[in-house]
């Protein structure tokens, strides 16, 4: 009867044994990228609303008060920007999201939240990455929407739009990771926006030619991944590239795997993370 009792207690007290997951954790994947996306649609009219407004400015600004009816090599002028308006806000919102949500959970101290669940550091970078991603592509896609009214973009080459916008995402989308990961405050994630971001995305030729540009901007401008992110994914609408499609697809494919594998390295060495 005692060793019988014994027995009972024993099993009250033992702690209960940890899930075994076999491969990719997939519940715990769909979880952080359902969250990373929940983040910026509950915060809607900031996160969607914002940058069309912003991208209608600019289409006011350089097209009608700039651009008036002139165009660029036989394009109209309206047409020639557009597709960089859109990317630009692929780009900006990529980032932003990857790298807020990573800097609020430091200063929240909720950062045990990501590494507490048992999620490789693989599906950390993809759920982090997807999830920014995600943000970037569809706001680039309500942008574009917004836009149609006032430009007219037929599509000669859909698989550059498709490679190019989602190249640039998952690129932007690394890159968030990274900053927020490296930022300690939001003062080093505003360096990062303004003396990185800012100075790419403006001499990337998104309003003109390259070609147009003194030196040394020009010479600049051929080493900016994002020229060859905005002249391969308006390619994609117009039929023309500025530079080199075969250099514009290799680099981004290229930087989409390094980045990623940085990405991968900061998670899974902790990188100011454990502490």
């Amino acid at each position: 009867m005692r060793a019988m009792k014994d027995m009972a207690l024993s099993e009250t007290v033992l702690p209960p044994q940890p899930r075994d997951y076999h491969g990719v954790n997939w519940e715990g994947l769909k979880t952080l990228y359902i969250r990373e996306v929940r983040r910026f649609f509950k915060v809607g009219l900031q996160t969607l609303a914002a940058p069309v407004v912003t991208a209608l400015l600019y289409m006011l600004v350089f097209v009608v008060a700039v651009g008036g009816g002139r165009g660029v090599n036989g394009i109209a002028y309206g047409t020639f920007v557009a597709p960089g308006l859109i990317m630009m806000q692929i780009l900006n919102n990529a980032f932003a999201n990857s790298s807020s949500s990573l800097l609020q959970a430091k200063f929240n101290g909720m950062m045990g939240d990501f590494i507490t669940p048992p999620l490789s550091p693989l599906e950390l970078l993809i759920g982090f990455g997807a999830g920014a991603a995600t943000r970037g592509l569809f706001v680039g896609v309500v942008s574009l929407a917004a836009i149609l009214p006032f430009a007219r973009l037929p599509v000669a080459a859909p698989w550059a739009v498709a490679y190019f916008g989602l190249g640039a995402a998952l690129i932007m989308a690394f890159i968030g990771i990274m900053a927020g990961l490296w930022a300690e405050k939001f003062d080093h994630m505003a360096a990062v926006t303004n003396f990185v971001i800012m100075p790419m995305t403006f001499l990337s030729g998104t309003f003109y030619l390259i070609e147009k540009l003194p030196e040394p901007f020009r010479g600049f401008s051929k080493f900016n991944p994002f020229f060859y992110l905005i002249d391969g994914f308006r390619y994609g609408f117009i039929g023309r590239a500025e530079g080199s499609l075969a250099v514009g697809a290799g680099m981004t494919g290229g930087l989409v795997l390094v980045f990623g594998w940085v990405c991968f390295w900061m998670f899974r060495t902790g990188y100011k993370i454990k502490t």
